[in-house]
């Protein structure tokens, strides 16, 4: 951020909508790529598995790597990936976390904007998912993502209840974390409805602690 300096927290106004909310990040674009590439693949897995609390199965064994797309005249990541998609085995799980990805490829391995691949082939940041939703770039992914925000706050309630627990969720914490998602769903899922909720919690409440 221009004009920013130094070590203290304070509010800015971003004009840039490609920069809003986590999908924007920096930090998220660049963990989520290989050193050399973006990765369609690893950005929807992570979109899956953090923002949609769906993640995908691991892969099978000894699947093969990508070749590297970096030159005029070689495939693109998105040709690349339709390739490895004529496997069914493949297909199954690809078919949409690819989708998610493709439509944050406008970021490349470090989370700049770009306009034109390695290869100086003009990207293409179109996504149709299996159901027959299509989304554009990552302003047609945030909304999408938006249109079911319960999906968002189970995998958000998720993720605060472990940070809570000191431990994973387990399948006898899911009426109390139903419980918390009705309760804050009146709230607009506010934050602090969803804290409050975990707070007041069985689990939370009666969570054991280890004897020294």
């Amino acid at each position: 951020m221009r004009g920013i300096y130094g070590s203290t927290f304070r509010r800015i106004t971003l004009t840039d909508p490609n920069r809003m909310g986590l999908l924007g990040q920096g930090s998220v674009l660049t963990v989520t790529s290989y050193a050399h590439r973006t990765a369609p693949t690893l950005r929807g897995k992570w979109i899956m598995q953090n923002l949609l609390g769906a993640p995908p199965p691991p892969p099978p064994p000894n699947v093969p790597a990508l070749e590297a797309a970096t030159v005029s005249g070689t495939p693109t990541v998105r040709e690349l990936l339709e390739e490895h998609r004529k496997n069914p085995i493949c297909a199954s799980c690809h078919a949409r976390m690819d989708q998610y990805g493709f439509a944050l490829e406008n970021f490349d391995a470090i989370g700049r904007w770009r306009n034109v691949d390695q290869t100086g082939t003009p990207i293409d940041p179109s996504a149709a998912l299996p159901d027959g939703s299509r989304f554009e770039g990552i302003a047609g992914l945030r909304e999408y993502l938006l249109r079911d925000r319960s999906q968002f706050a189970g995998a958000l309630t998720e993720r605060l209840m472990t940070y809570a627990l000191g431990r994973g969720v387990e399948s006898y914490d899911q009426p109390a974390l139903r419980r918390i998602l009705r309760e804050a769903k009146g709230a607009d899922y506010r934050w602090s409805a969803l804290i409050s909720g975990i707070a007041s919690s069985t689990p939370f409440q009666m969570r054991r602690t280890e004897q020294p």
